[in-house]
């Protein structure tokens, strides 16, 4: 042959074949099956592709770290749907590794949450996350919610599930109800979005062990995902302790980008107070594995690759 390909082309995340999407959506159906989830939010491709390298099986496209990272802006419903899906395009062809999206309320009523499937889906989303707040919503762990009536989320998980085109998608189903009507309607709302079909319940915001056992005792039989949020509102546990009390799939959507924000308030600060870098340099990553990270050594290999190849059929 006399245009032989590059043989390690897999290894060009981001610009050659990799894990197809319908693939890390199988993988993500496995991992949920599987035990404990761990699932690490990140902003970016950068944090998505840390998540990966540390070795987890699934990462999530957190809403709010989108809002604050990207944008500057609070987490009270201020991102569209539009830039959303450019996101998810940029940061699920980076890793191979399933991505769960958090889909805010799905940009409206139900056949707009259709529409909000079918975009995420071609963009590259494995799970697609979607809560029953009114638009716009406010971070589950802010004040002051207000909620669209269970029976029409229900009908909102109804019609993203006949949305998908590929029914490996995850549907996950939120409800912030627990911060507007208390616990037991929180409950009742989830055992709505059960029967609706979701595949994952996310009751947010639990405020104590025994909200989260009862949450566990009443949803028992569904896979179920609970919020970690530093300082927020539900308690910090081990995740044996959460397993115990029946979630399976443990968020720490935003741990990643806070870790992140406090490393560099805390760099820059010293830049600010000494006017040099060289003797922190032991405190940041090397320039080798900031470009291995990005995989310059298979994308170099690939140009000298086509660069021979050039050069010997012309």
């Amino acid at each position: 042959m006399p245009f032989p390909p590059f043989a390690h082309a897999a290894e060009l995340t981001g610009v050659a074949a990799d894990v197809t999407a319908h693939d890390k959506r199988i993988a993500l159906r496995s991992a949920i099956a599987g035990g404990t989830l761990v699932l690490p939010g990140a902003t970016d491709a950068m944090g998505a592709r840390l998540v990966e390298r540390a070795g987890f099986s699934a990462g999530y496209l957190t809403g709010a770290g989108l809002a604050n990272a990207t944008y500057g802006l609070p987490d009270i419903g201020l991102i569209s749907l539009a830039e959303v899906a450019d996101h998810v395009d940029r940061v699920a062809s980076a890793v191979q590794i399933p991505l769960v999206v958090d889909a805010d309320t799905g940009y409206g009523n139900a056949v707009s949450a259709m529409r909000t499937v079918q975009k995420l889906e071609r963009a590259g989303a494995a799970g697609i996350q979607l809560e029953d707040q009114e638009m716009p919503k406010r971070c589950g762990h802010f004040d002051s919610h207000a909620l669209i009536p269970g029976e029409h989320m229900a009908a909102k998980i109804v019609a993203a599930r006949q949305a998908r085109h590929d029914e490996a998608t995850v549907i996950v189903a939120r409800t912030d109800a627990r911060s507007v009507h208390g616990i037991d309607e929180a409950i009742h709302r989830a055992k709505l979005y059960i029967e609706a079909g979701a595949d994952v319940l996310f009751v947010e915001a639990p405020r104590t062990r025994d909200e989260l056992e009862l949450v566990g005792r009443e949803l028992a039989g569904t896979p179920l995902l609970v919020n970690v949020v530093e300082g927020g509102k539900t308690p910090q546990m081990s995740l044996e302790e959460y397993e115990r009390l029946g979630f399976t799939v443990v968020l720490f959507a935003n741990y990643l980008m806070r870790s992140m924000m406090a490393a560099g308030q805390e760099a820059l600060a010293h830049l600010a107070e000494t006017g040099e870098t060289a003797s922190r340099e032991d405190r940041m990553a090397t320039w080798q594995d900031r470009q291995e990270l990005f995989n310059l050594p298979q994308f170099s290999a690939a140009e000298a690759h086509f660069d021979r190849l050039g050069e010997a059929t012309s």
